[in-house]
């Protein structure tokens, strides 16, 4: 089980080039996890914006909205709502599905396609951040992820903030690395409604369940 503190924004489109080159900066550390395409398979909960069942290859994950939490301003461009989150994992080590592919066919489960580039962040008792492999476990801090989604043919990204921790540090591993990050953050407004999490935004996508899958 992982509890979380995250913040995320969603935009329509493709990733402007000026947030790729903010993102890519040298100055937020040398290591960067570069572009890793994926594809993860929703379960579709229409109405449901606390609760998101994934699967990718052999793992499956369920994450539950524990609350939400303060609205976080960064100056005049950024905005955004922080939810806490609980997630559970398990794997198939026999590198089978857990879900049959004829679950897949019967039931609503859609295909996001990413593309995911990932830096990762210790954070100290005296507010500094470090710069960390992706790979590496630590205890304290935060990983920073922007995201280019395809769903159906439709474009979408992503930018977000996952702190981990201790539950009492959560909030405050989260806002060290936002304060610290989106100081060199470019004229690109990331706004309070278009702040939330994967099941909200697979709910405003126009789905028909009929078709999620073409076999």
């Amino acid at each position: 089980m992982l509890i979380t503190s995250e913040l995320r924004w969603f935009n329509r489109g493709k990733i402007p080039p000026e947030i790729n080159d903010w993102f890519n900066a040298d100055v937020f550390g040398e290591h960067y996890q570069l572009p890793e395409e994926r594809e993860d398979i929703y379960l579709y909960i229409p109405e449901c914006d606390y609760l998101g069942i994934k699967l990718r290859q052999q793992r499956f994950s369920i994450k539950l909205r524990k609350a939400e939490l303060d609205t976080l301003s960064l100056g005049d461009h950024i905005e955004g709502k922080v939810e806490k989150w609980v997630k559970w994992s398990c794997e198939d080590a026999t590198a089978e599905s857990l879900i049959p592919a004829d679950a897949l066919k019967a039931s609503p489960w859609v295909s996001v396609k990413k593309v995911r580039s990932q830096r990762k962040y210790q954070v100290s008792t005296e507010a500094s951040v470090t710069s960390v492999p992706v790979d590496k476990a630590i205890n304290e801090g935060c990983n920073v992820e922007i995201t280019q989604l395809d769903i159906k043919d439709n474009l979408w990204w992503s930018l977000a903030l996952e702190a981990f921790g201790e539950d009492a540090n959560l909030m405050y591993n989260l806002k060290t690395v936002a304060v610290w990050l989106f100081q060199t953050y470019p004229n690109f407004k990331l706004q309070l409604q278009n702040s939330y999490a994967y099941p909200k935004w697979l709910a405003f996508q126009p789905l028909n369940i009929a078709s999620f899958f073409d076999f």
